[in-house]
């Protein structure tokens, strides 16, 4: 049996009643736990609140809620308050996000990442000890007031989506959780080594990280169709969508292929980004095609060393049908 998370691509259903079904049906399907990003769209915690509310067994995630967008100790609240909200399911998703989401949806300048992220991990964590918070860091100055609830003796993990050797090593020595996305399996092995680096510097275990890469599935009856849009979709990540993506597989060792979309990209050439993705490239990264096809790609990923799982992706422009059909597809791994 696969351990199988379920990203919901929550923008793109007009109804929060058919949000629900698709969890409904993840939940019924036996995937582990739901989760989301929060960029511009819909606000992931009112969001998940609900989705916990309608749910019984699956887990719910917040993924990835930003420091930039939230103070440490709100999201110490949240965190605990979704944690009772759905009889302790909740893990708390957490990343540095973005220049552009940071300044300009959020106003706050993108400064020392990194650090503001450590400090907000450990801030969380002051509040799940109890009693005053007092903490004296370059970001955040905080003291004398307390959570005014009981805290669980168990209090929400937090996992964090990090690519970069920094910011992994960071989640292997405060995280319970590392969501990494955009790595080939070679590359997340690479990756894993600081990752076990940061676990030996927090005196830890690696096996108490939960790791839980993403990957975009898309199986459809159309192979051809299904590998395209997820050419699509793996192009503009690299090329468009912000500088962070194509970095991370630049220096997987794709850099010309990376300088190359992201040349298209200049002249806003969306089908020269798409024919610059290798598609060899593009399997490494994915999973698209035919209904074996992707099981055989997920199941690449879920059984490499050192991983729990994988988090379940979809494609841009999926119907509500396709993505039914990824999702059957990918059921077997989980009996």
């Amino acid at each position: 049996m696969t351990t199988l998370d379920l990203v919901l691509p929550v923008d793109e259903y007009d109804s929060l009643d058919e949000l629900t079904a698709l969890a409904h049906r993840a939940e019924r399907a036996g995937f582990d736990r739901i989760s989301a990003g929060e960029t511009t769209g819909r606000d992931m915690v009112t969001t998940f609140a609900m989705l916990g509310d309608r749910t019984q067994d699956i887990g719910i995630s917040t993924d990835v809620l930003s420091p930039f967008g939230r103070k440490p100790t709100v999201l110490a609240q949240t965190a605990l308050t979704m944690h009772e909200l759905t009889g302790g399911r909740f893990r708390l998703g957490l990343g540095t996000s973005s220049p552009a989401i940071a300044e300009r949806w959020h106003g706050d300048a993108f400064e020392t990442p990194l650090r503001r992220l450590r400090e907000t991990i450990d801030v969380i964590r002051t509040v799940y000890d109890g009693g005053a918070v007092s903490y004296d860091g370059s970001v955040y100055e905080l003291g004398g007031l307390s959570y005014e609830r009981p805290v669980p003796d168990s209090p929400p993990p937090i996992d964090v989506a990090a690519l970069g050797p920094k910011a992994t090593e960071l989640t292997g020595r405060f995280a319970d959780g590392w969501v990494p996305q955009l790595f080939t399996p070679d590359g997340l092995l690479d990756r894993m080594s600081n990752l076990e680096r940061g676990c030996q510097l927090g005196d830890r275990s690696i096996a108490s990280i939960r790791v839980m890469p993403l990957v975009r599935c898309f199986a459809g009856d159309d192979a051809a169709s299904a590998r395209q849009s997820m050419r699509s979709t793996l192009a503009f990540l690299i090329g468009a969508y912000g500088p962070y993506y194509g970095n991370s597989v630049a220096n997987q060792g794709y850099e010309a292929e990376v300088a190359a979309i992201r040349s298209a990209w200049e002249d806003r050439d969306t089908e020269a980004m798409t024919a610059a993705l290798p598609e060899k490239l593009m399997d490494r990264l994915g999973a698209a095609g035919s209904p074996e096809t992707v099981r055989n790609r997920v199941s690449q990923f879920a059984d490499l060393p050192g991983v729990d799982g994988v988090r379940v992706g979809f494609v841009r422009g999926m119907e509500p049908a396709d993505r039914r059909k990824t999702m059957a597809a990918l059921e077997p791994l989980l009996d």
